[in-house]
């Protein structure tokens, strides 16, 4: 189909030609006819071209095929960022050929200006693709050379403002929140809300035993932070008497503040981002300094329970990280050597599976 319509307009183009050799003829005043006669001309010798066109078409579309697939072999060894920078190069390079050759179409002399303004182009073209091509380290250099001052700029503005960390309540009563700011991960300020101050003490004069202890340590934890870790802390006043719950509250707080909620609470978490609100969840944290393990990992554990599923044993690293030992059940209360088959990586945390290696040893 698509040979069909070229070959078409091949034929339009050779009657094209014909008839602009039959005017060309006239003008000159190579041949003094008549009107009917040059009418004539122009169909005889339009149909003359078209017919050579017609004949001759499907060498010219051989011939055409030939050089389009030469150009494509030529350009695939080209790489994409000269194309880019060619293509662009040849863009400013026309632009300035055709201001610069205005000027010569004003001469008196004939074809003059043509001539001038078609070398201008093939010039300004030609350089326009060559010299951002060959000078393409000079322009990664410049790319570069930005990049490093912008990410300077965005450096120096975060040295100039330490977001602040405002508390909610269950991450003051994990109590882990001191540690990390012994450690000196955590700038300060800490913003110690009023109402989470308020809560605490609920909490600590709960009558349940355990909410009570909870509390008591949650307050233990804020006396710590503030006398023995060298941080800031703060106690903000505000309180939002529209809004009832002390999550919404806190969100509003840091929101104010353009800083930062720490918190181990999942649900608050998954509501902070969608309000937009930052987070800096402790138990993302500890999961990510848990020490990584691959399959095919040999180690040592003791299993302590057996698991769900038939046969399995239940062990654990000492940093919690559970291990599914399968063919464990049999081996409870035993300190076992085993291989690491596979890790799963929950929301939860990390959790191992593996096979004992005397049974991948008998395996073998």
């Amino acid at each position: 189909m698509l040979n069909k319509v070229i070959r078409g307009l091949l034929i339009i183009i050779g009657m094209s030609l014909g008839l602009g050799v039959v005017a060309l003829v006239k003008s000159v005043g190579l041949l003094e006819i008549s009107e009917r006669i040059s009418l004539y001309m122009y169909i005889g010798i339009s149909l003359v071209f078209g017919i050579i066109f017609f004949i001759i078409s499907p060498k010219i579309i051989k011939v055409g095929k030939k050089v389009v697939a030469m150009v494509e072999g030529e350009l695939q060894n080209v790489p994409t960022g000269d194309m880019i920078l060619g293509s662009i190069g040849l863009i400013f390079g026309l632009i300035i050929a055709f201001l610069a050759s205005q000027p010569f179409y004003n001469f008196e002399i004939p074809y003059l200006g043509t001539a001038i303004s078609i070398v201008l182009y093939l010039l300004f073209g030609y350089l326009g693709v060559k010299i951002p091509t060959r000078k393409k380290e000079d322009f990664s250099n410049l790319t570069s050379i930005f990049k490093r001052n912008t990410l300077k700029d965005k450096g120096n503005k975060s040295k100039t403002k330490v977001r602040p960390k405002v508390l909610d309540t269950s991450v003051i009563i994990d109590g882990r929140i001191a540690d990390i700011c012994q450690t000196g991960f955590i700038e300060g300020p800490l913003i110690i809300p009023e109402f989470v101050l308020e809560e605490l003490r609920h909490i600590a004069d709960s009558s349940d035993g355990l909410k009570r202890n909870r509390g008591r340590r949650g307050l233990d934890i804020l006396n710590k932070i503030q006398k023995e870790i060298d941080i800031e802390v703060i106690i903000d006043p505000r309180d939002f008497d529209d809004i009832n719950e002390v999550d919404s509250k806190l969100l509003k707080l840091a929101e104010k503040l353009e800083g930062k909620v720490v918190t181990n609470d999942f649900n608050l978490n998954k509501v902070a981002e969608f309000h937009g609100v930052e987070v800096l969840n402790i138990n993302e944290l500890a999961n990510a300094v848990k020490p990584i393990v691959i399959p095919g990992e040999e180690m040592v554990v003791q299993v302590i329970k057996d698991g769900k599923e038939s046969g399995q044993g239940i062990a654990y690293l000492d940093d919690g990280t559970m291990i599914v030992v399968d063919g464990g059940k049999k081996h409870i209360g035993e300190t076992i050597g085993v291989m690491v088959t596979s890790v799963l990586q929950t929301a939860a945390g990390r959790m191992i599976f593996a096979k004992p290696k005397a049974m991948i040893d008998k395996a073998v």
